[in-house]
């Protein structure tokens, strides 16, 4: 049996290589203005995604474009759950004039993290989204409460896991405060990808093996040599027989 995965990108941040990302990946996720871009660079990159024949996600995030969306921020439910679904609205509003469907919701940055470890914002997130529009597919840290508080709202999840970065022995990230948190070396992380592709796990940083879901690989399109990278990985799944493509799931009952 053909193996197949999706590949997501963090799009509509301000680079200038969304138009070269685009063709090499199956989903992306598309800023909503708060921690990056506006109205004009959503329906830009909505349009790309478009013409590509990507799926187009909503890339939820804390409202600070100062810091990019990755300093952790404090709010309280109502404001988590109004931060999403506002954020939400504004992505909706631009695939619809698109005549396009938004196909999933992946949060942002230091939001996606707190909420990775915290099953309380973990469902407050999910429940707006799922409030929301019940059909969206939810994106989540592979392992972590995003993904099962997703779950027990009966909504449908796509457990994620990263080509650029280092893991721990719990199956999260190493946080990026730390010198070891990138993988910067791009044969390096070929073979992490193929690993959790195919053995459906990853070496941590301590040398430990850890079982993971690996369901969508994400290509950070902010690196110096993103695109580079992008096309090493698509190759890379191509030759080893592993379809490129976006989830086509349907929430459960």
């Amino acid at each position: 049996m053909t193996k197949q995965i999706d590949l997501n990108c963090d799009m509509g941040e301000g680079m200038d290589n969304d138009a070269l990302l685009m063709p090499l990946i199956s989903s992306a996720n598309i800023a909503c203005g708060y921690h990056a871009g506006d109205d004009s660079i959503m329906r830009a990159t909505v349009a790309l995604a478009k013409q590509s024949g990507v799926s187009i996600g909503a890339h939820p995030g804390f409202a600070d474009k100062e810091n990019f969306g990755r300093t952790e921020m404090q709010l309280s439910e109502k404001e988590l759950y109004q931060l999403i679904w506002d954020q939400l609205a504004l992505m909706q509003r631009i695939t619809q004039e698109a005549s396009v469907a938004m196909h999933h919701v992946k949060p942002h940055g230091a939001l996606y993290n707190m909420a990775a470890r915290d099953a309380t914002m973990a469902r407050v997130i999910c429940q707006a989204a799922k409030d929301f529009d019940a059909a969206l597919i939810f994106y989540g840290l592979s392992g972590s409460y995003l993904i099962s508080e997703a779950q027990a709202l009966g909504l449908s999840t796509v457990s994620e896991v990263f080509a650029d970065r280092t893991y721990q022995d719990n199956g999260s990230l190493t946080p990026r405060s730390q010198p070891n948190a990138m993988i910067h070396d791009q044969a390096s992380s070929l073979a992490q990808v193929l690993q959790m592709i195919q053995e459906q796990n990853v070496t941590a940083v301590s040398g430990k093996i850890v079982s993971l879901s690996a369901e969508t690989i994400c290509i950070h399109g902010d690196g110096p040599h993103a695109v580079s990278f992008a096309q090493q990985i698509n190759q890379a799944l191509t030759s080893a027989d592993i379809n490129i493509q976006s989830p086509k799931v349907s929430p459960k009952k």
